[in-house]
């Protein structure tokens, strides 16, 4: 990292500390137009060893528990970057050098699944019906005896799909693990049409490294670093894709193909069935 670059991240820090309560909005618009700040963050979350981790972390922190909304999102486009520098931390075993990236992350955890009272979330999704008009589809175009407009309302009822609520985490496990980060996930894709194009980009970088490290598709992609196998739950692939999928339509077509490419190629070795079929 080069002195220039600390020193932007450095004066950063100090910069918020005597931040009057007032300016807090202000602050928070312009911050998003800081892309110096933005890359140099990004160089201080990808070396595990860096002095201005843990500050940085417990400042990111901070910004997402201001109640700010600009500082939320903020924080949130380096979740990718730090889920991956988590991961590759613990698939080389080496996490007493991530402890403060668990704990940022943990602490977003904690924040999102209760609401403002403090209550546990409980997240509802609506599974659209087949039979009622959407903007992809009118039922009676569909044209097939089979999928009639009468025999489509006989099965019309919406059905809605309940997630929570979620307990609270002290620490990050091996059987915790996936649960935790697959709704941080959750909590990023809610927010992708905020997200810049460089926390896109991390995205599917990441994407990829996760899915084919350890394998022999990473001596293709010519990956280093990492060279051991990164473990992935199911529905945290499917998180992965959701991603994937916006960015593809949002400026981020090459990265986004070779991150879709390397997703089909972990999910047909896991044969994970969720995955491969939203593929």
């Amino acid at each position: 990292m080069f002195t220039s670059e600390k020193g932007v991240v450095e004066e950063w820090l100090s910069e918020f500390k005597t931040l009057p309560e007032t300016s807090l909005p202000n602050y928070a618009t312009n911050l998003k137009d800081k892309r110096s700040l933005v890359s140099s963050l990004y160089k201080v979350i990808q070396e595990p060893q860096s002095e201005l981790l843990e500050p940085v972390c417990h400042q990111l922190f901070e910004f997402y528990r201001s109640g700010e909304e600009q500082l939320l999102r903020f924080t949130l486009q380096f979740l990718p970057e730090l889920i991956w520098c988590y991961l590759a931390v613990s698939a080389s075993r080496n996490v007493h050098s991530s402890g403060c990236i668990e704990a940022l992350l943990l602490g977003v955890y904690n924040l999102e699944i209760v609401d403002k009272q403090g209550h546990s979330k409980v997240l509802s999704f609506t599974i659209p019906s087949l039979s009622k008009p959407s903007v992809y589809h009118e039922p009676s175009s569909i044209g097939s005896m089979a999928l009639t407009e009468s025999a489509l309302s006989q099965h019309g009822l919406s059905k809605v799909v309940y997630s929570g609520p979620h307990p609270q985490r002290e620490m990050l496990t091996a059987q915790n693990r996936f649960e935790v980060l697959t709704f941080l996930l959750l909590c990023y894709n809610a927010a992708l049409t905020y997200m810049p194009s460089v926390s896109l980009q991390s995205l599917c970088q990441i994407c990829s490294r996760i899915c084919v490290c350890g394998y022999p598709r990473q001596h293709v992609r010519k990956y280093k670093g990492v060279s051991s196998r990164v473990p992935v739950s199911s529905g945290f692939m499917v998180q992965m894709l959701t991603g994937i999928y916006f960015a593809f339509y949002n400026g981020e077509w090459d990265l986004a193909q070779k991150a879709l490419d390397d997703i089909i190629y972990r999910a047909q070795l896991e044969l994970y069935p969720e995955p491969l079929l939203v593929l």
